[in-house]
């Protein structure tokens, strides 16, 4: 654990006066935060389809094993593909978050590197396991018996959510820095376990892996659910908006119960994240939940109260005191309309998954109360399905707020309460430039994924025995 106190405010207020004295200008500092923003969230998506793709591509070819249904095998084949389009991307855009790791905040790395590096050093070793079985899978389709090839599948899985935990690990030790002591400015006595296991990441991990599947299983779902619109109503295409719409409609609820975990963890150990999340300038007891509202000078304004909401939630009693902005110097305090919005959005988007799944389980259950096998042909399937097909918009809106809240409720420390973004930024000038080059790498990343997914997902009729040519559209050689 780092020699720091508890609520280190006071030294730590003259760590921000310093901050003027420091090389890097406000453009320079903006221009990093961006691009190191922008980065990450557009690489979460492709790390989230990385975690729950292959599961979903595994179901699918298990029950078109187990069934012998031919349109079961051919979703199979055509998410392995996109499976593959995808890690490919995402392996380039985890390479460019690797080198911005060190060249935009060598203040973090070059210090505190070896506290935190053991992470991301298994983190790698995952994804060359990853890659190496992806290729198998998707090589061995028709060489391996297919049980076989089943198996195959596992260690992607495994590996894909390994990576997603030794990264987290990375980020929730920023959040609960331990592993590590500062003496006479230098660290020492390095505990890369103890970094890596901080008290941050079981909460932070389980919380991540869980909104990859879902992010994942309701994006799947949206795309076959706009299919289902269009009256394409086959087999195939109902196959595929069930497998993945009842993953994410499973999770949603124990997702449910690990974000209220994330949140009283945030309330003990992050008190000023939790203020600015919940728009808190004073402390007090009987302290309400606010429902949208844009942060004034003391308070939110036009957002709805809910009496003793907070209090109740954190403490089961109106009475529990929870700590405000006025705890820490104003430069200290986090940005809060933006982690306050950023909040409301995230819980809002899992509410309205959550009722989604609610509600195929009552179409479900209502339709075997009668007999009958299609949850789909129930009055209201049509206003279902158009929600449906807001789903990934909304799960992934869920994920970048989420990912915002945490990020900016932290500000301005990138190590809490030890190192300031300022001082972990790059000194050097010009980092603007690098900012335009990265928007316009990622413009051409995009257009090129989304043109060759919907090559790959060729409007064909579902053939009786699926193989190679059906999926790309070549014969196989």
């Amino acid at each position: 654990m780092p020699a720091v106190d508890q609520h280190p405010w006071q030294p730590a207020a003259a760590v921000v006066r310093d901050w003027l004295a420091g090389p890097a200008t406000s453009g320079d500092l903006s221009a990093a935060r961006a691009q190191m923003g922008f980065s990450l969230a557009w690489h979460i998506i492709l790390a989230c389809l990385g975690v729950g793709l292959p599961l979903l591509t595994l179901i699918a070819e298990w029950w078109g094993v187990r069934t012998g249904d031919p349109s079961y095998r051919l979703l199979a084949r055509r998410w392995a593909r996109a499976m593959g389009v995808l890690f490919a991307v995402g392996a380039v855009s985890g390479t460019i978050l690797s080198f911005e790791m060190g060249l935009l905040w060598p203040g973090l790395m070059g210090r505190y590197g070896q506290v935190i590096g053991l992470p991301f050093a298994i983190e790698g070793i995952a994804f060359f396991i990853e890659a190496i079985f992806l290729g198998i899978y998707l090589y061995a389709w028709d060489r391996l018996p297919p049980r076989v090839h089943m198996l195959t599948a596992v260690p992607i899985i495994v590996a894909g959510i390994a990576s997603a935990f030794f990264v987290v690990c990375a980020n929730a030790w920023m959040n609960e820095p331990r592993g590590f002591t500062v003496r006479d400015g230098r660290v020492v006595d390095v505990d890369p376990l103890a970094a890596m296991f901080n008290p941050a990441s079981p909460p932070q991990t389980v919380h991540m892996i869980l909104a990859a599947l879902m992010v994942a299983a309701f994006l799947t779902a949206s795309v076959y659910a706009v299919a289902l619109l269009r009256g394409r109503t086959d087999r195939y295409h109902r196959a595929g908006f069930f497998i993945p719409f009842i993953l994410g409609a499973v999770v949603s609820p124990v997702q449910l119960v690990v974000g209220d975990w994330i949140a009283r963890f945030v309330a003990d150990h992050q008190p000023i994240k939790l203020a600015a999340m919940e728009g808190v300038f004073t402390t007090s007891s009987h302290v309400p939940i606010t429902l949208g509202g844009i942060a004034g000078d003391h308070g939110i304004k036009y957002g709805l109260e809910i009496p003793n909401g907070l209090s109740l939630l954190v403490g089961f009693s109106p009475n529990t005191v929870i700590e405000g902005l006025n705890q820490v110097p104003p430069a200290l305090r986090p940005p809060v309309t933006g982690t306050h919005l950023s909040f409301d959005l995230m819980v809002l988007g899992g509410l309205f998954l959550l009722g989604l799944g609610v509600w195929l389980l009552l179409a479900w259950w209502r339709t075997r109360r009668r007999g009958e096998t299609d949850p789909l042909a129930r009055r209201g399937t049509r206003l279902f399905l158009w929600l449906a097909s807001l789903s990934g918009l909304a799960s992934v809106v869920s994920l970048e707020c989420g990912w915002v809240v945490t990020e900016e409720g932290r500000q301005p420390w990138v190590v809490q309460g030890i190192l300031s973004v300022r001082d972990a930024v790059n000194p050097a000038p010009g980092l603007m430039i690098g900012l335009w080059l990265l928007l316009a790498v990622y413009a051409a990343m995009t257009v090129a994924t989304v043109y060759v997914l919907r090559r790959l997902a060729g409007e064909r009729p579902v053939p009786v025995a699926p193989q190679e040519a059906d999926v790309t559209g070549y014969p196989v050689t």
